[in-house]
């Protein structure tokens, strides 16, 4: 008699159809464990923070539970949706974070011979009630900690923070294994497991099939991306509060007589205030762009001549921006504000790929870069892009990074 095949459950906030960076990071992961053998089941939302029509209309929601839930199927992979919506009621979206965890927890209980359960964080407490479901249908369980929290909430020192430090404990010491995607992180919480063994480092990945250097950019509308011999610094992401965006209005001022013009591409809680300020100051070269399709990324990274990414210094030490990755394997250089030994800092450091300034200084990070602006040729620019696309190759891509997820799933089944 055949034996069943092993069932993995991915619990994920976000997924497909939802269009954000951790959705299609886990949409990859999925595939790649279904492709080694496994049975994978999906436990997300519906999407909530960027609902894509083409992958919508491809992935069909349907009611398996009226007002409970939905189902679709992605790449054969059967995926449940609990409804969620964007609030802008701070009640609202309380209760709707709460509803989905409790209606979550019992469409996990109905799913029979689950052997690994995995999630990645955010939020925290998606890793605590993975952690009660592993004992409740005894299966291994696998928290991969995309941002470091509480940490990156900022609380100081208070209850608060000392309340969920404790809940972060449990979760890393209950666990069957904990993932994390840099050596930063991996020392920054190492010592908050008892056992040292369960903490392993895997990072993130591009799927280097959709990004790559050779892009044609004549796919892109001339009216938002005009042509010019202009050096173009780009960055295509969410518009929030982890972004530096006092730098960058700076930057644009500094380099208003240099033939350098800037493209912010995305939306987000900060676009409307970016969008005064470049009214405000007159910021002519500065572009605002609403987001585009991910089909259409390569195109646009391959745009630019430089792409560019400034940290918030209070949020610098708990992110690593997964669009490093994509930017390095379509074979551009970045331009990057963030302080010493962050994540970000300390994997682009030994690379040739990033001019990195760490000072937090405003003023004197803003001159160091037109100082540098000044003087780099298109050429250089060309062979930093190039180093950053070989190590993109060798060692971030899809299939070499899934692999190691894998490896870890047969090491603990």
């Amino acid at each position: 008699m055949e034996s069943r095949k092993r069932k993995i459950l991915i619990h994920s906030l976000v997924f497909s159809p939802d269009g954000v960076s951790t959705a299609y990071l886990y949409n990859d992961i999925a595939i790649a464990l279904k492709n080694n053998g496994y049975d994978v089941v999906v436990l997300s939302t519906t999407p909530h923070f960027n609902r894509i029509k083409e992958l919508s209309e491809k992935q069909q929601l349907k009611w398996g539970c009226w007002g409970l839930f939905k189902k679709s199927v992605f790449n054969g992979i059967h995926v449940y949706h609990v409804p969620q919506k964007k609030f802008n009621s701070t009640i609202l979206r309380l209760f709707g974070f709460i509803y989905w965890h409790i209606v979550s927890f019992f469409i996990a209980l109905s799913i029979k011979n689950v052997d690994l359960i995995l999630s990645p964080s955010p939020p925290l407490t998606i890793g605590l009630v993975n952690v009660y479901l592993g004992r409740i249908k005894h299966c291994k369980v696998i928290y991969n900690v995309q941002e470091i929290y509480p940490d990156i909430l900022g609380l100081g020192n208070g209850m608060l923070y000392r309340f969920l430090s404790s809940i972060e404990k449990r979760i890393y010491n209950q666990s069957s294994a904990v993932t994390t995607i840099d050596e930063v992180f991996y020392n920054n919480i190492v010592n908050r497991l008892q056992n040292r063994e369960k903490l392993h480092v895997i990072p993130n990945f591009v799927d280097t099939e959709l990004y790559h250097s050779d892009v044609s950019v004549d796919i892109l509308d001339n009216k938002i991306f005009h042509k010019s011999n202009s050096i173009k610094l780009l960055y295509a992401g969410n518009i929030g509060f982890a972004q530096d965006w006092e730098t960058l209005i700076c930057l644009v001022q500094k380099t208003k007589n240099l033939d350098i013009e800037f493209f912010v591409i995305g939306e987000g809680v900060k676009k409307i205030e970016l969008e005064e300020h470049k009214e405000m100051l007159n910021l002519d070269k500065l572009h605002i762009i609403p987001y585009q399709p991910r089909n259409m990324m390569p195109a646009i990274l391959a745009y630019s001549d430089i792409q560019f990414i400034f940290m918030n210094r209070d949020m610098e030490m708990q992110g690593f921006p997964s669009k490093v990755y994509t930017i390095m394997a379509c074979g551009r250089p970045l331009l990057v504000s963030s302080g010493e030994r962050t994540p970000i800092v300390n994997f682009l450091s030994p690379l040739n790929c990033a001019k990195l300034i760490t000072d937090h200084d405003v003023g004197m990070k803003t001159d160091k870069m037109v100082e540098w602006l000044s003087h780099v040729t298109k050429a250089e620019l060309l062979q930093m892009g190039k180093s950053g696309e070989e190590v993109i190759k060798q060692h971030y891509s899809k299939e070499i990074v899934t692999k190691q997820y894998i490896d870890l799933i047969d090491s603990l089944l």
